[in-house]
């Protein structure tokens, strides 16, 4: 296994690293620059297919560039995936451990690339930091040739069997929270470009980039809308997103300085107060409730015979899983472009963490709680009611009565057994001992 691990991950770094080459070539033929040739043009690849793995930059006047495309993961993300596949197929699939010793085939000599890339694209301009290289390429690796291999060994419909009831039940309650805050931060990042496209045409005025320029242009925006996803999502939380040292975008308002010409960043809402209407702010607020309450929701209704209290405890732990999430997303979504005012740019990881916790938590607690009280009281079972009136003639048969015997129910509610053949038993089998409730005394 481990010649197949060295054979997919060096496939699947270098697909990565051709994709990335010929971007940049095009874009270095669409717009020469002098002093910047061939070899220049391959380091900038490398150093791009770094930051593909989240790996921080540090460039020459201008600072460490941590604000990197979550977009572009996606990339060497599918490439992995595939070769975890392939290690899982051409070895012997004896069990889960497979999975692992897969994922370690393709992790480790995959950091190995990352880290020999890191030190041959240094220059003047850019240079890659090293140990940053090495961790991220093995963790991307590790994770991506992992759920590859394991989708290999079992259908995604069967992974749910490993895993106990308690633990669907709050990875589902969290599935449904993320899901729900993601559709609503998409449709809040349409809507904001969609108002804001005068002041996008603008940046593409000032850029000027280009036919090919602005085609490339596009590629580098849509590569940040899953960062603009997540910062959609600090916004409703509350925390809001920052662009700069001392500046906050809210729903209640924003403090904005000077912002980079990218034209994403032109959809920015502006100003000390909002100025949406005040039941579209409400609204947005009030989402990431609605979020908790429907993920502790589907806690419940995925394992509904529970007590309340251990209800509510599940519907807490998917909320409190759920921002865990996007404080690790809001830490890869932000992070500095460059020194001075903008070392800041992004989400706030663990304001989110704390603000999602309290928000998703305590409102997928309370729903969970009260749906498992309900479904709890629907279910209870009927209670038979008796009702009054004169003794029948004929008295109902009792479940443990023998054979030739009958049962009525006294008022005290005792059972009081009839034998209507008593006169004719043998005083032999009295003789023998067998007694019956006909000679109780």
């Amino acid at each position: 296994m481990t010649l197949n691990g060295i054979r997919a991950a060096a496939t699947a770094a270098l697909a990565g690293l051709a994709t990335i080459t010929t971007l940049a070539v095009i874009g270095w033929i669409a717009s020469p620059h002098p002093g910047l040739g061939l070899n220049g043009v391959l380091r900038t690849s490398a150093v791009l297919w770094l930051v593909g793995h989240h790996v921080a930059v540090e460039v020459h006047g201008a600072g460490r560039i941590g604000m990197l495309p979550l977009g572009l993961v996606l990339l060497p993300g599918a490439l992995l995936w595939r070769a975890g596949r392939s290690v899982l197929r051409t070895g012997a699939n004896t069990g889960p451990q497979q999975v692992l010793s897969a994922a370690l085939a393709v992790a480790v000599p995959y950091s190995v690339i990352a880290g020999v890339l890191a030190i041959i694209s240094k220059s003047a301009l850019a240079k890659a930091s090293l140990p940053q290289a090495v961790l991220a390429g093995f963790a991307v690796a590790f994770v991506a040739a992992g759920c590859g291999a394991a989708r290999t060994l079992v259908p995604w419909e069967k992974l749910g069997a490993f895993m106990s009831a308690r633990a669907r039940s709050i990875l589902a309650g969290s599935a449904g929270s993320l899901a729900l805050l993601a559709a609503a931060a998409t449709l809040t990042t349409a809507v904001a470009i969609a108002n804001h496209v005068h002041q996008i045409r603008a940046v593409y005025g000032l850029l000027n980039p280009g036919l090919v320029g602005a085609g490339l242009l596009l590629l580098a925006q849509l590569a940040y809308l899953p960062n603009a996803f997540v910062w959609a999502i600090a916004y409703m939380l509350g925390p809001g997103i920052s662009v700069g040292v001392g500046t906050v975008v809210s729903p209640t308002g924003s403090v904005l300085g000077p912002v980079p010409a990218f034209p994403l960043l032109a959809a920015l809402p502006g100003g000390p107060h909002s100025s949406a209407p005040g039941w579209l702010a409400a609204i947005m607020l009030a989402m990431p409730y609605l979020a908790g309450a429907f993920g502790g929701l589907l806690a419940v209704r995925l394992v509904p015979q529970t007590v309340v209290d251990a209800a509510a405890i599940r519907g807490f732990c998917s909320g409190a899983l759920s921002a865990v999430l996007l404080g690790i997303l809001a830490a890869f979504a932000g992070g500095p472009l460059g020194n001075g005012r903008l070392s800041a740019v992004g989400p706030s990881a663990w304001q989110v963490m704390v603000v999602g916790t309290l928000e998703l938590g305590i409102s997928a607690a309370v729903t969970a709680g009260a749906a498992s009280w309900w479904y709890g009281r629907s279910s209870l079972p009927a209670q038979p009611v008796r009702p009054p009136g004169p003794a029948r003639n004929r008295p109902p048969t009792h479940p443990h009565t023998e054979p030739g015997q009958t049962s009525i129910d006294n008022e005290d509610g005792h059972v009081i057994y009839l034998d209507r053949w008593a006169d004719d038993h043998d005083p032999a089998d009295s003789a023998r001992g067998r007694h019956g409730p006909s000679d109780l005394p």
